[in-house]
């Protein structure tokens, strides 16, 4: 039975322990439980009292598709409320082959303690000075421990922004192609981990225990029922495969749900400069990698290697969110510039989703021009100094537009809000306003239903049904990361009849313990109900369930609609 690995961050102490209360749980599900049970809901977010908890799916280490997800959990510094930050890369992949099912960082160090590395061997953890990589950038940095410990190297880390604990510093992933291009990325999980003095996690690479289904042959049955579901859906199969996530751009601008020039329209004029088909136009023309998969096992393989004008290596991981963020609702015309900044982000350990609408808040306050990409790299090369102007910008929209002096602040929970605007898109505009996390747009995807078509259709500019849509969403996705799968793996599963039952039959042969479509939907709704248990506790009302009164007051073209869902309404998208 794998098990869970609790650290003492500042006594240096280490324990493995049977999963105990936490068995059959896994991903958010699991870090969900653990922040619930034992962080007290009113502690500070950088306080000893919080825990940082890692944590593989269900099916974590073993060769389902797309099943190689990593969970991170603690109290997130932005939000004041639970946080459950999802990641790609090789970490899920390799913990099962080490026994692990969590790893759970605790207490920090006294103040003015030097940074650590921690090193997890077969039994053993190791506290290590980390003084040569501190303050470096995470390419850097981590290509320094790839020369430590070699190309079979799987670590966590942090850059500049996570040892500065900003508030949308992230904790950076090795990918398979050994960089550390995979984020854990909303909610300032960055933060925490630097709180608590540890620059990197690494994970030993001469350890590699081979992992099996507790039933073979049903396990292998399952999985290929499995794959013929993914392979057979045109979004997972075609779609994403062939353009990557920014295949949306168009889509999305067509639709007139793409947040522009921070929220103010539903299309931006130069979308075709900053979509999906010219990115692959230019990835293609540098020799770049249009198609790659974000872990072991991916079938979909939606993840790009973007080169730079010489033909050298830029960025990967180059989503539709960041796209966005910098090319839309920045306005920021030249795609080179976004891809810069994305791997700025990488580099110093940023949110692109935060960090791109605090640019957008950093335009509307008249710090720098609206669409000025340059002016806009040298604000994001200062975050993780002492800058001032990089302290602003590395805590978010919401402390940027204080300091900014600018009032529209897309937000929930002061997490900032992502590429579809909730006025054209309700349905992901109720999960913005529920979910536990804060606006985000992956705890329950009503772009499906509201734009592509995927799982049904229902009307994205009026409240009938996206209540209910919602709910439902979110209550799939939350099971969907405790299984450890990739979010994406919904579209096909939502067009399927016997998707929710193979993702049930993999988990079953996996375990070895019984586990029914009904199982995996309870597995979601417990990790929900732990999640709005510790939000409850920390003070969070329905008050707190609900978007900016500028979404109500101001119509959005083309379609000039507006959000209408009261705060009682809300109320029945909770669990």
């Amino acid at each position: 039975m794998p098990k869970i690995l609790r650290i003492n961050t500042r006594t240096k102490e280490y324990a493995f322990e049977e999963v105990g209360p936490y068995a059959n749980l896994g991903g958010r599900a699991l870090t969900s439980r653990v922040i619930n049970k034992e962080v007290p809901a009113n502690c500070h977010p950088l306080s000893a009292e919080n825990k940082l908890v890692f944590a593989t799916g269900l099916l974590g280490g073993s060769t389902a598709a797309n099943s190689g997800r990593l969970s991170v959990g603690t109290k997130s510094p932005l939000t004041e409320g639970i946080k459950e930050s999802n990641s790609g890369g090789m970490f899920a992949h390799k913990m099962p082959k080490m026994g692990l099912l969590a790893i759970i960082l605790e207490d920090k160090p006294e103040e003015g303690a030097s940074f650590s590395n921690i090193v997890i061997s077969d039994g053993t953890v190791e506290f290590k000075d980390a003084s040569d990589i501190v303050g470096m950038d995470n390419y850097p940095a981590h290509e320094k421990l790839l020369a430590e410990y070699g190309d079979k190297l799987v670590c966590g880390m942090i850059g500049p922004a996570g040892e500065t604990v900003r508030k949308t510093a992230t904790i950076q992933f090795t990918d398979p192609y050994k960089r550390p291009a995979r984020s854990a990325g909303r909610g300032g999980v960055g933060a925490v981990m630097g709180s608590k003095k540890i620059k990197a996690i690494i994970l030993d690479p001469a350890v590699n225990n081979k992992v099996e289904a507790a039933d073979a042959e049903a396990f292998k049955t399952a999985r290929k029922t499995w794959v013929d579901i993914l392979r057979g859906h045109p979004v997972t199969a075609e779609g994403l495969p062939g353009f990557g996530t920014s295949i949306l751009v168009n889509i999305i601008n067509e639709a007139g749900a793409m947040p522009t020039k921070n929220f103010r329209y539903g299309q931006v004029d130069h979308a075709a400069d900053i979509s999906g088909e010219k990115i692959e136009e230019v990835i293609k023309s540098r020799s770049g990698k249009p198609t790659e998969g974000c872990h072991t096992g991916c079938v979909i393989q939606c993840s790009q290697q973007y080169n730079d004008a010489n033909g050298e290596y830029l960025t990967s991981g180059f989503e539709y969110e960041t796209v966005w963020a910098f090319g839309a609702n920045a306005l920021i015309k030249d795609i080179d510039d976004i891809a810069t900044m994305d791997r700025i982000c990488d580099e110093k350990g940023m949110d692109t989703i935060e960090i791109g609408n605090t640019i957008a808040i950093a335009m509307d306050g008249g710090i720098i021009p609206w669409g000025d990409g340059k002016a806009a790299i040298e604000l994001l090369k200062k975050v993780g100094s002492d800058d001032p102007m990089g302290m602003i910008i590395g805590n978010g929209v919401t402390f940027a537009g204080g300091a900014f002096g600018v009032e529209r602040l897309p937000v929930v929970k002061n997490q900032s809000m992502p590429a579809y605007d909730p006025r054209a898109v309700k349905g992901v505009g109720v999960t913005y306003a529920t979910t536990p996390m804060g606006a985000d747009h992956t705890a329950g995807y009503g772009v499906c239903q509201n734009v592509l078509g995927v799982g049904g259709s229902i009307d994205g500019h009026v409240k009938d049904g996206n209540v209910e849509l919602s709910k439902n969403l979110q209550v799939a996705t939350a099971a969907i990361d405790s299984m450890g799968f990739c979010l994406f793996v919904a579209f096909a599963v939502l067009d399927s009849e016997n998707g929710v039952q193979a993702m049930a039959d993999l988990v079953q042969a996996y375990t070895g313990n019984t586990f029914t479509a009904d199982d995996l939907v309870n597995l979601g709704v417990g990790a929900l109900q732990d999640e709005l248990d510790f939000n409850a506790k920390a003070g969070f009302t329905k008050l707190d369930d609900k978007l900016p009164r500028f979404f109500e007051t101001d119509p959005l073209p083309p379609h000039n609609v507006v959000w209408d869902i009261d705060e009682d309404e809300l109320q029945g998208a909770k669990v």
